[in-house]
């Protein structure tokens, strides 16, 4: 099987001392090539770097929703901007309610994404897509915007939130948190394969929240799907990477 890891964080601390160990357990797992997102312009900037090790590594930039510093966006835009031929996606960029409570805040958040929305137009890079708490909001944005190349990440929302950015085209990718996850089988369960990616958001959204998650069990994601859609697992596999290969071109 052919499996790529659409969201992790390979620039995290975690993986300081045994990234290599993980590239490695990632490859033997059937694991091609993993999109790192970066959640600030450090992250941007370590993605960037750990990119030379592996040509399994696929960097990312986007500034976390939780930033409400409009120069701090303004340097990230300028920083994708320039480094537009390396990277693969901007992300992770998105919407937040769950951590923004205050209307005041969630409208820096909105004047933010739709600078990354803009640009991922501008650039022709994907939109990697983080939304919790803000599913049906993140999408009704992205449609009015004209995005055309999204990822949803995670999603948390209810089925309903999430098909107009079904018939819009974007994809939403599952982690292994599927395994324990209610919200995220019933998403599976009613979602079309054909909007499905695969992801890991290591290292954290595991099958154990209390160990460190990481690429290799993206394999776990597959198994999942495959058993609440009653689909192979090779089917599975199959038709996500010609899911991430359609939004993202051909990937390491």
């Amino acid at each position: 099987m052919k499996i790529i890891d659409t969201h992790a964080h390979l620039c995290d601390r975690s993986f300081d001392t045994d990234l290599l160990e993980v590239l490695s357990r990632a490859e033997r797992a059937g694991i091609r090539a993993i999109v790192s997102v970066s959640e600030d312009i450090e992250d941007a900037r370590k993605n960037m770097q750990i990119a030379n090790l592996s040509s399994m590594i696929c960097p990312a930039a986007g500034l976390y929703p939780s930033c409400l510093d409009l120069d701090e966006a303004e340097e990230m835009v300028e920083f994708i901007r320039d480094e537009r031929d390396r990277l693969v996606a901007i992300g992770e960029v998105g919407l937040d309610f769950w951590i923004v409570k205050e209307e005041s805040g969630k409208e820096i958040q909105r004047e933010i994404f739709r600078k990354f929305i803009k640009l991922s137009e501008e650039l022709d890079l994907p939109l990697n897509v983080h939304s919790r708490s803000a599913g049906r909001y993140a999408i009704s944005m992205l449609i009015e915007l004209g995005a055309r190349k999204v990822q949803m990440h995670a999603f948390d929302g209810k089925v309903s939130a999430a098909l107009p950015g079904v018939e819009a085209g974007f994809f939403f990718s599952i982690p292994p948190s599927v395994v324990r996850s209610r919200q995220k089988q019933k998403l599976v369960k009613q979602l079309p394969l054909t909007c499905m990616l695969i992801e890991t958001d290591s290292p954290v959204l595991g099958k154990d929240p209390n160990e460190r998650n990481e690429p290799a069990n993206a394999t776990i994601v597959v198994d999942a799907i495959s058993q609440i859609k009653d689909v192979s697992p090779k089917k599975v596999a199959e038709q996500a990477f010609e899911n991430t290969i359609k939004l993202y071109g051909k990937l390491a």
